[in-house]
């Protein structure tokens, strides 16, 4: 009797070791999942930013902008429409954002499609992975819209008004 008793104590610590071990896990994994959250919010606030900003054909406005690189913000003339932002206010402060915009009429295009009324906007939201388990490193998401289909988030393309 007295050995049952040890082999079910046994199987119970082991048991419960192997619980108490998941939990930092599921934590890191909590967090992780807090901060892509926050990036998706982030990005789907800027991408409405960059939805209201006027872009139109007819009278010639853009407030769009087009970056001259893939490392270079948007501008519009002389001024820069969406500017890199390194470290973001207030609660955001471990995330930075930045925003890119093709122009779709100029080779290679945008994809499949080739068209002057249309661009191509990235943004890219970098925060710091938090401590625990893998690399501590910066983690980057890009965020984008697609307007001929909502269900795929790979890059948002801006009509001009005519």
């Amino acid at each position: 009797m007295l050995a049952e008793v040890l082999i079910a104590v046994a199987v119970v610590a082991i048991g419960l070791s192997a619980l108490a071990s998941a939990i930092p896990v599921a934590g890191a994994a909590v967090s992780e999942g807090a901060r892509l959250s926050t990036a998706t919010f982030l990005a789907a606030a800027r991408l409405e930013e960059i939805r209201a900003a006027t872009w139109s054909a007819t009278p010639a406005v853009d407030r769009l902008g087009l970056s001259d690189s893939p490392l270079s913000p948007p501008q519009s003339g002389d001024t820069r429409t969406f500017p890199d932002e390194p470290v973001l206010p207030g609660p955001y402060g471990g995330y930075s954002r930045q925003v890119r915009i093709l122009d779709c009429g100029a080779p290679p295009g945008c994809g499949a499609t080739t068209s002057a009324r249309l661009r191509q906007v990235t943004v890219t939201v970098t925060y710091r992975a938090g401590r625990g388990h893998g690399p501590g490193g910066p983690r980057q998401n890009r965020f984008a819209h697609d307007d001929r289909d909502p269900a795929v988030r790979r890059s948002v393309t801006r009509r001009a008004s005519s």
